[in-house]
């Protein structure tokens, strides 16, 4: 088994409920078992596109699949929940995206693959969220509470839990 770090995001519908579902929906068709799942919380949205706040959320995952078929299942559940790649806009609205962030201490560069996360030290909408459930946890050499030191987390606020 493997220990594997997903974020979840979203902006369009009720994105608390989407999770709640797509988590349920993670773990069936991974056989995988929820470890951590950490709080929501609304961050404003990354890229240059103007549109509404979202919500991100991060778990960790013990499954069994590899980290393509893990990939290509995430894939198949955004679509399950309206998600449409070729037809949106980078960073644009979106129902769920789901990013597989780290696999175990995995270090791969495919194109259609790469862990850790190629911009997870970027982004504190998934660092927020992933240091309140694995503070110490080390990925690609850097500690997740270090790594978010660095960054501003102006705009970003706690939800609170799962609704």
């Amino acid at each position: 088994m493997a220990r594997a770090v997903i974020a979840l995001g979203g902006n369009v519908g009720d994105v608390r409920a989407t999770f709640q579902k797509a988590i349920a929906n993670i773990c069936g068709m991974t056989q995988g078992a929820l470890l951590a799942r950490s709080s929501d919380y609304a961050t404003p949205p990354w890229g240059e596109i103007q549109q509404d706040r979202f919500t991100n959320a991060c778990i960790e995952i013990d499954t069994s699949l590899d980290p393509h078929a893990l990939l290509f299942t995430l894939q198949k559940i955004e679509t399950k929940f309206g998600r449409d790649r070729a037809k949106e806009k980078r960073w644009g609205p979106r129902t769920l995206d789901l990013d597989l962030i780290a696999y175990d201490d995995v270090s791969m560069q495919k194109p259609e693959l790469t862990l850790p996360h190629p911009r997870l030290f970027e982004r504190a909408f998934v660092l927020v969220p992933l240091a309140e459930i694995l503070p110490d946890r080390v990925i690609g050499g850097r500690s997740v509470t270090a790594a978010l030191a660095e960054l501003s987390t102006e705009g970003i606020e706690r939800l609170g839990g799962p609704v």
